[in-house]
């Protein structure tokens, strides 16, 4: 989700996406400086919404960012490096998410038509021989 797109959300307390915190409350929660948060956002690397006028509002999921992209570079990962991951994982979370309405919509139509070779199963007769049976 972009910035753009958070924009014009109502803002919900309970939304992980809703920009509740001013940069200075977002630095002291993520344990960062605020000019950090200032240089992740010129990077795209974490980016807030925006108020009307033009102040930065993180959220949450904003926060979470800050603090993994933290980790990466502490990790030595370098600016892009790190924006290439938070890309990849976003590609791969729109993936699963794409796969879970397939499968939805998979399952529904099997629910609507079952394959034949699976909607009637053979009851098969299994009989076993026991040599002291016999007698």
């Amino acid at each position: 989700m972009t910035t753009d797109d958070r924009k014009d959300e109502p803002q919900n307390e309970l939304d992980s996406d809703a920009g509740l915190y001013v940069i200075s409350v977002a630095a002291e929660l993520s344990g960062l400086h605020p000019q950090t948060l200032r240089q992740y956002d010129r990077l795209g690397l974490v980016s807030p919404s925006r108020t009307t006028g033009r102040n930065r509002r993180y959220s949450l999921r904003d926060i979470a960012s800050l603090r993994m992209v933290q980790r990466l570079v502490g990790e030595g990962i370098n600016h892009v490096g790190v924006k290439r991951i938070i890309e990849l994982e976003s590609a791969m979370a729109n993936m699963a998410i794409e796969v879970a309405k397939l499968r939805l919509e998979v399952d529904a139509l099997l629910q609507e038509n079952p394959p034949k070779s699976l909607s009637k199963t053979k009851n098969t007769k299994v009989i076993l021989y026991n040599e002291e049976e016999k007698g």
